[in-house]
């Protein structure tokens, strides 16, 4: 199901003055792989020229990594017969995408720099250019939790409730599957009947349809903007997690913020994405290059 059509775009390079402000550096491979971020950011573009749902594909790829064990790139790991990744994980099977870009991008570095670039720091700026194991069944929120639920999980993590608000601000674009948003379209009251209604024509209450995409932002679901806030102060958020945000908590307020000043809304999500980008990162001799992001060397 389409979203009202706007011309699709990458996320703004607005939070790039903030890395430099993080305990990780933007200029790290500056002289090491001079080429490199050039490379990804036209590796990336191709790719969300090319299918526009890419970029958040893509920023949610970064999101699952950084929040099982840390921005390590493990995300990428494919299962072998006596390793269990956190691919195969519940929140993550069938559901994350963009592996496939991400091994091209990681060819295309190779290319210019040998075993240099690590792929999670691959990954992270692929995420910056198109705008996040048993540990990844229960660290990740799941679209049904309700406020105080994504609060902890986030401050577990380190990120305050801003953070959380913000980077909720990421399903701005993107589609969710039928089976992460049934249960509210069918059963949840607060929810705008029209969006509900919507929705349930291409997710059945039953008799399959699991896999069937709906935009999580029906007005500008290719646009990084604000009206994923502003849909949420019109009961119009797509999952449960999502109008959680807006329904009489403690949240309120920030949203209603977010839904009115777009600046504010990219300031903090620009913030609260450097801090994710800190979780736990391999550095130094902790971790490798791998020569290919699906398997240790």
């Amino acid at each position: 199901m389409a979203c009202n059509h706007r011309p699709p775009c990458l996320l703004a390079f607005f939070f790039f003055a903030a890395i430099a402000s993080a305990q990780l550096s933007s200029t790290f491979y500056s002289t090491s792989c001079p080429l490199a971020i050039q490379t990804i950011r036209q590796a990336v573009r191709a790719a969300v020229a090319k299918e526009a749902r890419m970029g958040a594909s893509l920023l949610r790829l970064h999101f699952h990594d950084c929040f099982v064990n840390g921005c390590d790139g493990s995300v990428l790991l494919d299962d072998t017969p006596s390793f269990t990744g956190e691919k195969t994980a519940v929140p993550n099977n069938n559901s994350l995408r963009g592996f496939d870009v991400i091994d091209n991008i990681k060819s295309q570095v190779e290319a210019v720099c040998k075993q240099v670039v690590s792929c999670a720091d691959i990954l992270a700026v692929a995420a910056r250019e198109s705008v996040a194991a048993d540990a990844a069944n229960t660290e990740i929120p799941s679209p049904k939790s309700d406020l105080d639920d994504l609060i902890s999980a986030y401050s577990k993590k380190g990120l305050s409730t801003t953070d959380m608000v913000a980077l909720s601000g990421a399903h701005t674009i993107g589609q969710a599957r039928c089976i992460s948003f049934r249960d509210r379209i069918y059963n949840e009251t607060s929810i705008d009947s029209s969006l509900a209604t919507s929705r349930q024509s291409n997710c059945p209450s039953s008799g399959g349809g699991d896999d069937n995409l709906s935009p999580l932002d029906a007005v500008t679901c290719t646009l990084f903007d604000n009206f994923y806030f502003r849909n949420l102060v019109k009961k119009k958020g797509l999952l449960h997690s999502d109008q959680q945000l807006f329904g009489g908590g403690s949240t309120d307020s920030l949203v209603t913020t977010y839904s009115t000043n777009t600046a504010r809304f990219f300031s903090d999500f620009a913030a609260a994405m450097v801090k994710m980008g800190n979780i736990s990162p391999l550095t130094g001799t902790d971790g490798e290059v791998r020569l290919n992001c699906r398997k240790t060397n």
